[in-house]
């Protein structure tokens, strides 16, 4: 069962001109250790910070809150399966309203897909439930 879906796109210079600005103090304020190490390391790591910024708007608008009641940027961060899969850790606020919205004996999955052509970037989030009995996703 779908429980919220979440959508964004982002113009990745935005985030170049925001890097060029504020730097540290953004990368901090926004992204969790995770997703910086993996951005800092990429070649073009402006459009990997707009591709996360966008899965952050993305989840946020899945939940069925954007940045309101108590759901913050850092509360929500891009990491990989072991199988390489994208998908979104919550954490805080954003974790409580996963947890608000997922019916008993059902357990939250979010499936994210994120992709950058320069100069836009986009994200798409989808929240399903699915029977606790049911292993995690790979």
């Amino acid at each position: 069962m779908i429980l919220g879906i979440g959508n964004d796109l982002i113009d990745i210079r935005r985030i170049e001109r925001t890097l060029e600005r504020h730097g540290e103090r953004f990368i901090a304020r926004v992204f969790t250790p995770v997703e910086q190490a993996k951005s800092e390391r990429r070649l073009n790591r402006a459009a990997s910070y707009a591709k996360r910024f966008a899965a952050k708007e993305a989840c946020s608008k899945a939940l069925g809150t954007g940045f309101r009641r108590g759901v913050f940027m850092r509360d929500m961060g891009v990491v990989n399966l072991r199988s390489g899969k994208p998908t979104m850790a919550l954490t805080g606020g954003a974790l409580k309203r996963l947890e608000e919205i997922t019916p008993p004996g059902m357990r939250a999955q979010i499936d994210l897909t994120i992709t950058d052509d320069h100069p836009l970037a986009q994200a798409f989030v989808i929240i399903s439930a699915v029977p606790a009995s049911a292993g995690p996703a790979l």
